[in-house]
């Protein structure tokens, strides 16, 4: 019987001592109740960011990419894709109606695909022998029809703008990659002699909206092209400027090849270059051999693509060192991280909320990607009643793109509930593009890496559900 007696005593004091610490008050922010948010290992279908995949067209006869296409790549969380438009029969004439309508229609496809691309123009996009180039030439057109080119283009630039992350300078050089030219002094060191290639990217940021990007394969062009040096990175206050200095940002398609990456970096002061630049400014590209396994270590990867900031590579080039991350367990977590990846920690919210009375929230959200989003993006608290209809939004008063990797961001934020509510709401973060054309569509709206939060159909993470 004491025995008995004992063990319900303990019992009970487990009891009382559990319930205590279950309502236990958090006091880091009185008045306001505490919630931890768990995090998931999913890989996820956002936008702008990525293992991208390719398509490579040189005729309005060619099959354009299609929606099945891209909803199939959505659903291996795969949201981004290189368009690449080869020029060929147009060295010496304008850009004919039925390439630029064939340009439209792909671009089109991406709005209903829930995709965005990156967009690269060349001429020619073939070498046999690297060795000896120059019997497989022309590789580009003069300045001039360049420059004519671009004008053609700039209106479908502006039109699809929405779908468009990035666009690569292109247009100069084999594959568009500023380097086997036949028009544009291939061996061009000073700004005097980069002055033609400076025309066309000028030319480019102006056929561009002024908040969308324009990449440079090489941190050496931006430096000389436009007088900046390693003192003169862009700053938190400059960045995302509707300058050329904050719009001109990379691509290195020559990623951990060896010790300069193939030539991208002529020394050190060109790496920093672009660890500092692309703080703010894209950076992509792809692999382009094993080279020495040094390099494209697993260790060394992970060092360099999160120093550059790398938001995309391609999935398909190089194989050799893919297949090496693969074997390596390291894929999969490139996979994850490059871009952003944004999570919720912890999250504060007003405990007695009123109708009509000051709401607070503080949220903790932390980005565990390479980089940060790039373009605009909205971001709005929105709530909603219990049958999910939209009763306030309320602007959230932290710029996105400065949810910096590495780094957790506190926004804390009050706004006054409506009055005359009562029953059950549910408070959401929303992150949609903030295109007219792309606002509405959930596919387009960044998922947060949290488990059980996701509203796939409204494109909302649910924060907090509350009673009025």
């Amino acid at each position: 019987m004491r025995h008995s007696c004992l063990c319900v005593l303990l019992l009970s004091v487990l009891a009382a001592l559990t319930s205590c610490n279950k309502d236990k008050e958090d006091n880091t922010y009185p008045g306001l109740k505490k919630f931890s948010f768990s995090a998931t290992d999913a890989l996820i279908a956002n936008p702008e960011r990525g293992f991208y995949s390719g398509s490579g067209f040189s005729s309005a006869g060619d099959s354009p990419i299609s929606v099945n296409v891209l909803m199939a790549g959505r659903r291996e969380a795969r949201t981004l894709y290189m368009l690449e438009f080869w020029l060929k029969d147009f060295f010496e004439s304008d850009i004919s109606e039925d390439f630029l309508t064939f340009i439209r229609t792909n671009l089109a496809v991406f709005r209903q695909g829930g995709s965005k691309c990156i967009l690269r123009f060349g001429y020619s996009d073939y070498i046999k022998d690297l060795s000896n180039p120059d019997p497989d030439g022309p590789f580009d057109t003069t300045e001039e029809q360049v420059l004519r080119h671009i004008a053609q283009l700039k209106p479908i630039l502006q039109e699809y703008s929405d779908v468009i992350y990035v666009l690569q300078a292109g247009f100069i050089g084999c594959w568009g990659e500023w380097h086997y030219t036949t028009h544009f002094n291939q061996h061009a060191q000073t700004a005097e002699d980069l002055l033609p290639r400076k025309h066309v990217v000028d030319a480019l940021l102006d056929a561009l909206p002024a908040d969308r990007q324009v990449e440079l394969r090489a941190p050496a062009f931006k430096m000389k092209m436009y007088n900046f040096s390693l003192a003169d990175t862009l700053t938190l206050a400059e960045a995302h400027q509707h300058t050329p200095k904050a719009r001109l940002g990379g691509h290195n398609d020559c990623f951990l090849v060896d010790g300069t990456d193939q030539g991208t970096f002529s020394g050190p002061s060109e790496r920093d270059y672009w660890k500092a630049e692309t703080r703010y400014t894209i950076m992509g590209g792809e692999t382009c051999g094993l080279g020495d396994r040094t390099f494209c270590a697993c260790g060394n990867a992970r060092v360099n693509l999160a120093k550059q900031h790398f938001s995309y590579l391609n999935m398909s080039f190089h194989k050799g060192v893919l297949n090496y991350w693969k074997t390596n367990d390291c894929y999969n977590e490139f996979k994850l991280r490059l871009g952003y990846r944004l999570a919720l920690t912890d999250g504060w919210f007003t405990k007695d909320a009123r109708a009509g009375a000051p709401f607070r929230l503080v949220l903790k959200i932390k980005n565990d990607g390479f980089a940060s989003i790039m373009n605009p993006r909205d971001a709005e608290f929105v709530l909603t009643n219990a049958s999910g209809n939209v009763v306030s939004t309320w602007p959230v008063d932290s710029d996105p793109r400065y949810w910096m990797p590495d780094q957790t961001t506190v926004i804390d934020q009050t706004f006054d509930l409506p009055e005359g509510l009562s029953g059950e709401y549910t408070l959401s973060l929303n992150l949609p593009d903030p295109a007219e054309t792309l606002r509405a569509n959930p596919l387009f709206s960044i998922q947060l890496a949290n488990e059980g939060i996701w509203d796939e159909d409204r494109g909302f993470n649910k924060l907090y559900t509350f009673k009025l």
